[in-house]
């Protein structure tokens, strides 16, 4: 497949699906070239207008997708089956639609799950979960997706910012779990720097680890660091000195729902992780006023959550955190700064299960926070309108203006997985306000 291979092609003419096995590599060694799973419905496209107007579109294209790493045939089938059943000709997109499909420059729903948006210098970058179509959509089969906006409804594809791996020993290996990534810029190095919570193929959720890649651009490629738990050796900064003891803890907790039972141990967890590092899974990271960054995510088995400082690079920790509500299962942190004080909202733990949000506000990052209750009102306010928090974005240019990002999960099908944007008000006494809207822009009052 060193060239067009036009003649060949143009005397057979394939469908799209044959087209995209060959591409996948069934063919032998030889073709086992690759194929960009982020661009099969703009590829479905191109082959279908080819046979509307006799050019060989769909082949001048092949040239461009055989630029990145292979995927097997299995995947492009998933991915090309919910492309052609979601793929309608692009449109301008004039309001936030929560819950809708909302559709990139190409037509095809967007697909960041879990995601967080960077912006830099007039544009808006959202990084998210890259989901093919079935189960098989919520562990990693492509990557990281990116896109770009200036105006935070028109999405223009920007393919994989980072892949996963077809080495069956890397830690992003094919079929590993590669949740919530987040990307931050370093104003030290000038490198974008991507934080995820991974989980090794095969273990199911008891890796616990937190991924790192670094980019030279925001689109990437992103080339992975490492991966592994957080801060071993060290204890939290909030933890009495006296209870900095491995040995207080003897016995652990067996955890059988998202509850403590009366007599358990709280600090067995982070005793029992101490000398390895502490588990991180659901997470996201915010950087302060002053540069300082910081990781923020759900540890001791989803009991506690934790907040660590970040290194003047961005890509380790320094060893100072915290540890935040001991025993109360938060997940899905999402953090903003108003006014010199920071909130967060996060949710329960039950799985892909949407449950009540939670708030909490703090006058120091790695100080004492305070819970504010269930920010959501109105109808579905206790499910966080079947939605879970991700991110909370300032909008640029736009002085109090927050937009909280959630996704409405859909794991028997992860690819049409939903997203409900909705705009995060402040109240008079200080605590957050979210509502549901069937169609908003930034215009409303």
């Amino acid at each position: 497949m060193g060239g067009r291979g036009r003649s060949a092609l143009e005397t057979a003419r394939p469908g799209p699906i044959e087209m995209i096995t060959m591409a996948s590599g069934c063919g032998g060694a030889a073709s086992r070239r690759s194929f960009s799973v982020v661009r099969i419905g703009r590829f479905v496209r191109q082959w279908e207008a080819s046979r509307e107007t006799g050019l060989d579109s769909a082949v001048v294209f092949w040239e461009d997708v055989c630029a990145m790493r292979w995927i097997p045939a299995s995947v492009c089938v998933l991915a090309v089956a919910g492309a052609l059943a979601q793929d309608v000709p692009a449109g301008v997109v004039s309001a936030f639609e929560p819950g809708a499909v909302w559709r990139d420059d190409h037509g095809v729903h967007v697909n960041a799950h879990g995601g967080g948006i960077l912006y830099e210098q007039g544009m808006y970058y959202w990084y998210g979960e890259h989901k093919v179509a079935g189960a098989a959509g919520n562990y990693a089969q492509v990557g990281v997706h990116c896109y770009s906006s200036r105006d935070l409804l028109n999405w223009r594809d920007e393919g994989i910012a980072l892949a996963v791996s077809d080495d069956p020993e890397s830690p992003i290996a094919r079929g590993c779990i590669l949740e919530r990534p987040k990307v931050v810029k370093c104003p030290a190095t000038g490198k974008y720097v991507m934080w995820f919570h991974l989980e090794l193929k095969g273990k199911g959720y008891s890796s616990a680890l937190s991924g790192v890649a670094v980019a030279d651009g925001p689109t990437g490629p992103f080339r992975f660091m490492r991966a592994g738990r957080i801060n071993p050796g060290k204890w939290p900064l909030n933890l009495p000195e006296e209870e900095q003891r491995v040995e207080l803890s003897p016995v652990m907790p067996v955890l059988t729902r998202s509850a403590y039972r009366e007599g358990d141990d709280r600090l067995a967890f982070l005793r029992r992780d101490w000398a390895g590092g502490q588990m991180a899974r659901d997470m996201t990271i915010f950087v302060d006023d002053d540069g300082t960054a910081y990781h923020i995510y759900a540890s001791e088995e989803n009991s506690t959550l934790h907040i660590a400082e970040l290194t003047t690079d961005y890509t380790a920790h320094t060893g100072r955190y915290v540890r935040l509500f001991p025993g109360r299962f938060h997940e899905a942190p999402a953090i903003c700064k108003r006014g010199g004080r920071y909130y967060m909202v996060t949710s329960g733990c039950t799985g892909w299960a949407p449950n009540a949000a939670r708030s909490m506000v703090a006058d120091a990052m790695l100080g004492e926070w305070r819970e504010l209750g269930n920010p959501c009102v109105g109808e579905g306010a206790e499910r966080t309108f079947g939605a879970q928090g991700t991110f909370i974005l300032p909008v640029q240019g736009r002085p109090d203006t927050y937009i909280f990002m959630a996704d409405a999960w859909r794991p028997a099908n992860a690819i049409d997985g939903r997203y409900v944007w909705l705009p995060l008000q402040f109240t008079e006494d200080g605590a957050l306000r979210l509502e549901m809207c069937k169609s908003w822009t930034l215009d409303d009052d």
